[in-house]
């Protein structure tokens, strides 16, 4: 038996999961409203950029608050995450076509599988693991809804190849240092402990070959409306 003082450990698709969804999706509404409020307008640079900063700041936050001491299996940014929050704070500052494109892709389908089967293994609110978790996860979905339903950015068939090159190089560095270090960033080298979306995609090696074919098919049904949308006729 727990005693009475101990926290209770997060459970997905508990209450305070529910409410991070709710959040999610009132986040979502709210920064589509901006930037449309904003485009064309001067005031646009300035808030993307705050949004870009803000983002940067609170990684920097999380990360010196989770990473230290440093461990070699927690402390290096090899996880897409990490990535992905960084570009994407890059791309809200500079709206770089690059930058854009891989927060599309990474933050709209590999972030989100952090909403969806959160591997959380920490204390439920107001735990700060908890909110570190989470905090980085909304904002970082967010910024790509932002500057695509917002501002008016979108992806094309050069957004695409550049996805899916970065994202390969990214998987074979990671296996790489993995291999050599014994962890398992980006769970290349292995499934998480807690319960996802890769448990039904089959054993390991297997469910990176699957992952990767989801992913290729996946983007290109991302961008081809776009594309075709811009396409002369």
């Amino acid at each position: 038996m727990y005693p009475l003082s101990a926290p209770r450990e997060f459970s997905p698709y508990g209450l305070s999961h529910w409410i991070v969804l709710a959040v999610f999706v009132a986040g979502a509404v709210l920064v589509v409203r901006l930037g449309r409020a904003h485009r064309n307008a001067r005031t646009a640079p300035l808030f993307s950029r705050i949004f870009g900063l803000s983002t940067l700041v609170l990684y920097v936050g999380v990360y010196l608050a989770t990473a230290i001491p440093p461990t070699v299996d927690r402390s290096v940014p090899l996880r897409l995450t990490d990535l992905a929050t960084l570009v994407a704070a890059y791309a809200l500052w500079s709206h770089r076509h690059w930058a854009y494109a891989l927060t599309y892709y990474w933050c709209l389908t590999l972030s989100t599988q952090a909403l969806i089967s959160p591997a959380l293994e920490s204390p439920d609110f107001p735990h700060h693991h908890f909110l570190a978790f989470w905090a980085i996860h909304l904002i970082v979905v967010w910024a790509p809804i932002y500057l695509t339903w917002g501002t008016g950015m979108h992806p094309d068939w050069r957004s695409y190849r550049i996805a899916v090159a970065t994202t390969a190089a990214w998987a074979a560095v990671t296996f790489t240092f993995n291999s050599l270090t014994h962890t398992n960033y980006g769970f290349v080298n292995g499934k998480p402990e807690t319960p996802s979306l890769l448990d039904v995609l089959g054993p390991w090696p297997w469910y990176l070959v699957t992952v990767a074919f989801l992913l290729i098919t996946v983007w290109a049904l991302m961008t081809w409306p776009w594309a075709r949308a811009t396409t002369p006729t």
